[in-house]
């Protein structure tokens, strides 16, 4: 979602196998463990001893359950950046989130060493009409400060009944002085898929993040540009620039739309007994026409496995930034009907040729920066998931920062016009049509 976004989920099923050794134990390792669990033991131990102080001797009367929510909360955190405790109510709201329609602005946001920052504003609603961009910080919600809140919080705080206001102060880097934004909100009903035809015979398609729509939209938009087109299209370019992610199932639906067979992504978690190898099925809908897919800084997660996935097996030429590096996999684990849910980090996934991305990110075959305006420029640099306090290390060199914007106007977007000029061989490069034997880029 991203950054630890309100809509970024990669589920995947997790499993505990027990195993009995009937030989002796080694005796130096039974003492260790002994002694591990007598550690534990210890900090339950203090963990109990101050719950009962606050309990007892705090200013004013505590609400117990807050005050477990808020220990569970602060394990959470500790572990990474998108690992978290989804109360009852939020777990609701998450699984709303995921179908494709939800109340609210149509923001998605992170929180990012105690500053809510805006990973994106969803196209066409009403965070993206009042001019809400990508790396906004967003320091009050209707005159109330967001520092000391947590994500789940400050989200709440900014959904509510649809058609009344909501006031957000904004710092933006470049600009002076704080921003206020007055933005109505609505319901969102989020159309990740979108298409078009450039010229008569190049589809492009949109796909803003994956829920559970997704797959169906980009079927239909595959069906409509052909028919569109009086089954004449040559190329297809796909666009993943700023989607934050979504749902692991949607983007193997995706990537296998447009490969015969083979590998999609791997999962890797602790142990490797928990490895996981994930496959295409689905069979190519656009019958092998040449694919071309564009991401930059804000493309993530579900969008990196899909841009890597179709890169590896050559079957797209990547143009663009490089993407964020959130190489992770979040599993929602339900704790009862009233108790809410665990979003815990579990495992990360590798593409096909056995890439990590944690950290790294995809880097496209042909880079290209786009032409920022000066006024914007200081805030264009998505710093990514290596800039994340207390984030999974890569294996290997990290990489931190990519450009993040999309001119509004297509006339002026340098990335989409490359990806038309190769497939109308107005320009030529080695890296389209992608070479089976080329080397794909760290």
């Amino acid at each position: 979602m991203l950054p630890k976004s309100s809509l970024i989920l990669l589920g995947a099923a997790a499993g505990i196998a027990v195993t009995l050794v009937t030989t002796q134990p080694h005796l130096g390792l039974d003492r260790r463990a002994h002694a591990s669990a007598a550690d534990t033991y210890r900090q339950l131990s203090l963990f109990g001893d101050v719950f009962e102080r606050v309990r007892a001797d705090y200013v004013e009367q505590p609400d117990d359950g807050k005050l477990i929510e808020s220990a569970v909360s602060g394990m959470l955190a500790g572990l990474d950046p998108h690992s978290s405790y989804m109360d009852s109510k939020s777990f609701r709201e998450m699984q709303v989130e995921t179908r494709g329609e939800f109340g609210g602005l149509g923001i998605e946001v992170t929180m990012e060493e105690g500053l809510l920052k805006v990973v994106a504003a969803i196209d066409e609603t009403p965070a993206a009409k009042a001019g809400i961009m990508a790396n906004d910080i967003i320091t009050h919600i209707n005159e109330e400060p967001v520092h000391g809140l947590a994500l789940d919080q400050a989200v709440e705080r900014m959904r509510g009944p649809v058609n009344t206001k909501i006031k957000l102060k904004i710092m933006r880097k470049g600009v002076d002085r704080p921003m206020e934004v007055q933005i109505t909100r609505d319901i969102i009903r989020v159309r990740s898929v979108r298409s078009r035809l450039e010229g008569d015979d190049v589809g492009l398609i949109r796909i803003t993040h994956f829920d559970e729509q997704t797959t169906d939209g980009l079927t239909k938009a595959i069906a409509d540009l052909r028919s569109k087109s009086g089954d004449k299209l040559k190329a297809f370019v796909i666009d993943l620039r700023n989607n934050p992610g979504g749902l692991l199932d949607q983007a193997l639906l995706v990537s296998g739309a447009f490969l015969e067979k083979g590998e999609i992504v791997s999962i890797r978690g602790r142990s490797p007994e928990e490895m996981q190898r994930f496959n295409a099925r689905a069979g190519d809908l656009t019958k092998g026409k040449p694919l071309i897919v564009l991401i930059n800084g804000g493309s993530a997660s579900a969008s990196e496995i899909v841009a890597g996935a179709l890169q590896d097996h050559r079957r797209a030429t990547v143009i663009g930034t490089r993407s964020f590096g959130k190489g992770s996999v979040q599993t929602i684990i339900p704790l009862g009907s009233d108790t809410g849910a665990l979003r815990l980090t579990t495992a990360r996934y590798f593409t096909p040729s056995g890439r990590s991305i944690q950290a790294k990110g995809i880097s496209p075959d042909i880079e290209v920066l786009q032409d920022v305006p000066e006024e914007l420029k200081a805030g264009m640099d998505t710093l990514g998931e290596a800039s994340l306090r207390g984030h999974l290390k890569a294996e290997g060199d990290e990489h931190t920062g990519s450009q993040s914007y999309i001119p509004p106007d297509p006339n002026d977007d340098k990335a989409l016009h490359t990806a038309l000029d190769l497939i109308n061989g107005v320009q030529k490069n080695s890296a389209y049509p992608p070479d089976p034997k080329a080397t794909v880029p760290n």
